[in-house]
């Protein structure tokens, strides 16, 4: 036999009520429910609306960029060449988003024994955090020097960003061994594309504790857009013309 519904007619006084407020909590938690898919529809849009134009953004800029300082690519790439033995570009595995390695380039300021020589160093560390910064790095050459207080060494990463590894704007790449000592709150950095130049780069590069580096770089994950990322190439003109932290 079929259950048979009762009418609200059927219904004592204190049951009608109880009916009545279950079906306005009903109809409240719909629309609540519509609100939330229509808030993260429009979450879904915009994060991947901001893909695309910072991709936009990073394939233009950095073949612009390319052309442009492609005469002074040429020169260091003669000066690496005359100066000390081993290849011109120096390739090393880095951490990516979401921990996809890649291989991260950059104009060689070292001598090719560098990372042998690196154990021998550590003593030396300037920096806190598992980053390792010495301001006079006996690995590093002449040409090293220069290139490095110029950030030139980094232009060969403009190729990392035409190929979707990095981009223009982002936490710096960090080597595998960094990432295998971060803490929770540091593995943070590695939630978005990371980039040539940053917060972090403006603000005071490696004169900045491995603490701020990490702030600075939750704060730009949390704030992306396009403008932040306009204005942060704008910094970093004069921070690479004054060599601010670079060493």
């Amino acid at each position: 036999m079929r259950a048979i519904k009762p009418s609200q007619e059927t219904l004592d006084p204190k049951s009608q009520r109880m009916l009545t407020i279950f079906a306005e909590r009903r109809f409240q938690r719909t629309r609540a429910n519509q609100r939330l898919r229509f808030t993260l529809s429009l979450w879904v849009i915009r994060t991947k609306l901001l893909a695309r134009l910072k991709r936009v953004l990073d394939v233009s800029v950095a073949t612009v960029a390319i052309i442009l300082s492609a005469p002074i690519m040429v020169i260091t790439a003669i000066a690496i060449k005359l100066e000390s033995p081993g290849p011109v570009i120096f390739k090393q595995v880095r951490v990516g988003k979401d921990g996809e390695h890649f291989y991260c380039y950059k104009f060689r300021s070292m001598y090719v024994d560098a990372e042998q020589r690196l154990k021998e160093l550590q003593a030396k560390n300037e920096a806190d955090g598992p980053v390792f910064k010495m301001k006079r790095d006996p690995r590093v050459t002449r040409v090293g020097r220069v290139i490095r207080k110029l950030s030139i060494d980094e232009l060969p990463q403009l190729f990392n960003v035409l190929k979707g590894e990095m981009s223009l704007v982002g936490p710096r790449p960090a080597l595998p061994s960094e990432v295998a000592k971060y803490t929770y709150e540091q593995i943070g950095r590695l939630h978005a594309i990371p980039g040539i130049t940053g917060l972090q780069q403006v603000s005071g590069r490696s004169d900045l504790d491995f603490k701020r580096w990490v702030e600075l770089d939750l704060q730009y994950i949390a704030e992306q857009s396009i403008w932040k990322d306009i204005e942060i190439l704008l910094r970093t003109i004069p921070a690479v013309l004054l060599g601010r932290g670079a060493y």
